[in-house]
């Protein structure tokens, strides 16, 4: 064989196993990476548990954020605040040994829940403290301090209300008529104590105000239309910046970090890593995040789906279970390249009533309709 031909195949080989090579170090990166993000929420979820415990101890009901309620404990767990955005009110409850003690202890959680901003939200919360330890142990994960913003001053308050306005407010609705009382789980010397506030019924609208600049950047930057990640905002936290879900999701859009997370990361920074808890409880940076996402399922996973409003209908869909069970609706199988074809036939009213009716889960089923709905009320707020 001449030589150059010998040549030419050592090189070959040569090339094919540094290729091979340098394969192998991806799918091995890719792997370590799975691991580190695996363990990571192993020990968030444990720190989860650790933390229930603990108030079970105290409580006969240990209640933790979810969606749309906002739960915050004093030091020593004893009283325990809990704010319903859907609900639209507060529950403020607190063992103790006397009304006296009770009503101080109301009145104290009262005057910081109706103050408060995220920032400081966020660092009087233990649980959220040890996740955010976790986080920083993980090279993976980004974590940045939350910006400060009021949370329900604006919504109570129709100006920014002075320390007398507080404790106006305050000693008005903490009165013995409006405190209940209950057994304590492990105490025979002290009673629960409970407060329940009504908080105002436009509270949506109040809240959605507060973060309007942000969501006209965003929905501009990914070219969305405003009314959609307001609705979107609206369906999965009703505007609570404290949103936390069992997957686990974070903040105003519901971002899963291991998931929308990263491809939102991804997309916007060009980096591959998952932000964190922390990170996600900021609502500029969530609202980014969200906006990026539902730019990634508009425009690049149900890409090939023609009709605008059809496609729009989908990402509705997609946001809430996945652009693949979006497909399933329609073909029975999780590709959506097969499934456009099938929605492409279609009308858009023809494409939303189908997802209505064959979406494979039913919240699904009832999110679209919810996201739609609320898209059209935002329209008129906004007079967009």
């Amino acid at each position: 064989m001449p030589f150059y031909k010998i040549l030419f195949l050592a090189l070959l080989c040569a090339t094919s196993l540094t290729a091979q090579t340098e394969l192998e170090k991806f799918e091995q990166y890719k792997l370590q990476q799975q691991t580190d993000f695996q363990n990571y929420h192993d020990e968030i979820n444990q720190a989860y548990r650790n933390y229930k415990d603990e108030l079970n101890r105290l409580w006969k009901h240990p209640e933790l954020s979810s969606k749309k309620k906002w739960l915050s404990y004093s030091k020593d767990k004893k009283t325990k605040t809990k704010v319903g955005f859907e609900s639209k009110q507060i529950t403020i409850q607190t063992i103790a040994s006397s009304e006296k003690e009770a009503q101080n202890r109301l009145k104290k959680a009262l005057a910081i829940v109706i103050t408060d901003d995220t920032q400081s939200a966020n660092q009087r919360d233990v649980l959220q403290q040890k996740i955010e330890t976790i986080s920083k142990k993980n090279s993976q994960v980004v974590s940045k301090k939350i910006k400060p913003q009021a949370i329900l001053t604006p919504i109570i308050f129709k100006k920014p209300p002075t320390s007398k306005d507080i404790i106006n407010y305050v000693n008005t609705t903490v009165k013995p008529k409006t405190i209940s009382i209950s057994k304590a789980k492990n105490s025979k010397t002290e009673k629960v104590y409970t407060l329940t506030v009504a908080l105002p019924k436009d509270l949506p609208i109040k809240r959605s105000k507060i973060y309007l600049k942000n969501v006209q950047k965003n929905a501009d930057r990914f070219k969305l239309p405003i009314s959609l990640v307001f609705a979107i905002i609206e369906t999965e936290s009703a505007f609570n910046p404290r949103a936390t879900s069992y997957v686990p999701a974070y903040g105003l859009m519901q971002i899963v970090p291991r998931t929308a997370g990263i491809d939102s990361y991804l997309f916007v920074y060009k980096k591959r890593k998952m932000p964190s808890a922390e990170y996600l409880y900021d609502g500029e940076r969530n609202i980014e995040m969200g906006s990026a996402y539902l730019h990634i399922l508009y425009y690049r996973y149900l890409k090939k789906i023609r009709d605008p409003q059809s496609r729009l209908y989908c990402t509705m869909a997609a946001y809430n279970t996945g652009a693949g069970n979006v497909a399933w609706a329609f073909t029975k199988k999780m590709n959506i390249s097969k499934a456009a074809k099938k929605i492409n036939s279609m009308k858009a009213k023809e494409v939303y009533n189908h997802l209505k009716a064959k979406l494979k889960y039913k919240e699904a089923r009832n999110y679209l309709e919810k996201v739609n709905t609320r898209m059209l009320i935002y329209n008129k707020i906004f007079k967009l």
